[in-house]
């Protein structure tokens, strides 16, 4: 038994995992955890601790010294499932984001590798926006909501060490804690660059209603892509209206048609009357911003920064959110980051992080 599960092991990269991972020693050994571990966790992953799946997998709930995880197990294994296993593992050991789910580890002893994630309790934002009857979330959540999305975003094209992009930026891969505090997740399918690269030719991927097409089209990702998708999402929580799906009596997908409802000032019928109703005149703003974001050509669309500093004005203005207390050394033995309120930006420059910081963040993560 322990020399297959050494065979496994080594089949599921977990040496190459760990020479990418262990930057720093502890981090490395921290984020393997043991299969013995894990099923002690799950009750053998029984079947009453399921609390979520879809056609990729399952995921159980657990705990794991006496803290509350998500095991994501996938059904299939193929090389490319496995790659993207590496890939999530390999980003978020890097990432430190009050937005972004925190990834504790892995287990790469079974023919299927397991992933190990920070438990969130309350569902996904599809979830709670798509519910049946008039009434979803309220619009102030809505709009809180999407610029915590932004927050994430942002910091992964450009404070992380690395730029990351998510690539599939959608409803269902934001998650909601009992706050309805965003924490993005899913990063399968992201891709990290040299900060002094903008973009990349890659395999497409993605999902329809969400994808960009200049990246459909041409293969190239680029930080403006997940710009598309979160105007998608935008659009998404102005209307729900379900973007993979929509389209309009005049055979329009969502993106065009709800462009052409701005341009012609007839919002009201595409826009969910509840947000009619409680929108206090912001309504028309964070629909041009959408509209921005998802414009054909990538140079015309803003950046995510960008989109963070005009939500975060909105945001100031309905006196939703307070002040931003960005990532500062405190002392030689104390680091903190605080992303629970924002102060007025003056300038277009990107909150940024330290190799050095990143690695304490990063050390400080409860198994």
């Amino acid at each position: 038994m322990k020399k297959m599960k050494q065979k496994i092991f080594n089949k599921n990269h977990g040496l190459l995992l760990k020479q990418l991972v262990s930057s720093n020693t502890d981090i490395g050994e921290r984020m393997i955890i043991s299969l013995r571990d894990l099923e002690k966790a799950t009750d053998n992953f029984d079947s009453s601790r399921v609390v979520g799946g879809g056609g990729h997998g399952v995921v159980f709930k657990g705990i794991l010294d006496l803290h509350v995880v998500a095991i994501k197990k996938s059904k299939i294994v193929v090389q490319r499932e496995i790659k993207e296993f590496i890939n999530e593992v390999v980003i978020l050991s890097q990432v430190n984001h009050r937005n972004v789910v925190k990834l504790l580890g892995c287990c790469l002893e079974t023919e299927v590798p397991l992933l190990v994630y920070e438990f969130i309790s309350n569902g996904t934002l599809y979830n709670h926006l798509h519910v049946e009857g008039p009434i979803s979330l309220l619009w102030d959540d809505r709009i809180r909501i999407a610029l915590e999305v932004t927050r994430a975003l942002s910091y992964l094209h450009s404070a992380a060490s690395m730029s990351i992009f998510h690539r599939d930026i959608k409803s269902s891969n934001i998650l909601l804690d009992d706050s309805l505090t965003a924490k993005v997740s899913d990063f399968g399918a992201s891709r990290s660059i040299p900060v002094d690269q903008t973009g990349v030719i890659t395999n497409v991927q993605g999902t329809l209603g969400y994808l960009d097409p200049m990246y459909h089209y041409t293969g190239r990702l680029t930080d403006k892509s997940d710009v598309f998708s979160f105007g998608v999402l935008l659009i998404e929580l102005l209307t729900r209206k379900q973007p993979f799906i929509y389209i309009s009596n005049d055979g329009d997908n969502l993106v065009p048609h709800f462009e052409k409802m701005l341009t012609t000032s007839n919002l009201a019928s595409i826009v969910d009357p509840q947000v009619m109703e409680e929108e206090d005149g912001d309504l028309q703003e964070v629909a041009t911003l959408a509209v921005m974001c998802t414009k054909l050509r990538g140079e015309d669309r803003p950046t995510m920064r960008e989109v963070e500093m005009r939500l975060e004005s909105l945001l100031l203005k309905k006196k939703l959110i307070p002040c931003i207390t960005t990532a500062r050394r405190n002392n030689e033995d104390e680091t903190q980051v605080q992303y629970m309120s924002i102060e007025p930006v003056t300038n277009g420059t990107s909150r940024q992080y330290t190799m050095e910081q990143e690695i304490l963040l990063s050390a400080s993560y409860p198994r």
